[in-house]
């Protein structure tokens, strides 16, 4: 990967809003999201948008959330949701297809991000296989 930023590899803003909202268009659209589906509010715009926020400081981005919302801790704030291998694996599917379909030509972006990927989603895990 050259010195810019995932944020910057994936157009900035305009980029990164492409794929936060391709995912969650996937998520009412894919049956096999329907587990991760049923555990978000039935408008997705408001997730849409801490996701924005949350990639984007993730990325190398504006660090959005961080001033925003404070300090991530993902985990804990996922707590009041039922998140086990279905919803771990209807999420993943939403991510890689936005990414697949979004993100084009670009090896080493897709190596160091989706790892990354799935390791904060079965970190996210608080339901016994």
């Amino acid at each position: 990967m050259t010195g810019r930023t995932p944020y910057e590899r994936l157009g900035g803003e305009a980029g990164l809003r492409r794929l936060t909202r391709r995912f969650y268009a996937l998520m009412d659209e894919l049956p096999e999201a329907a587990a991760c589906r049923a555990i978000h509010p039935d408008s997705l715009e408001a997730s849409e948008q801490k996701f924005f926020e949350y990639l984007s400081f993730w990325l190398g981005g504006p660090p959005l959330f961080l001033e925003r919302r404070g300090p991530p801790m993902l985990r804990a704030r996922h707590l009041h949701v039922p998140i086990g291998e279905a919803e771990i694996a209807g999420w993943l599917l939403c991510f890689r297809q936005a990414w697949a379909e979004q993100v084009r030509d670009d090896p080493a972006l897709d190596a160091a991000v989706l790892p990354r990927v799935e390791q904060l989603a079965l970190h996210m895990r608080n339901q016994a296989a």
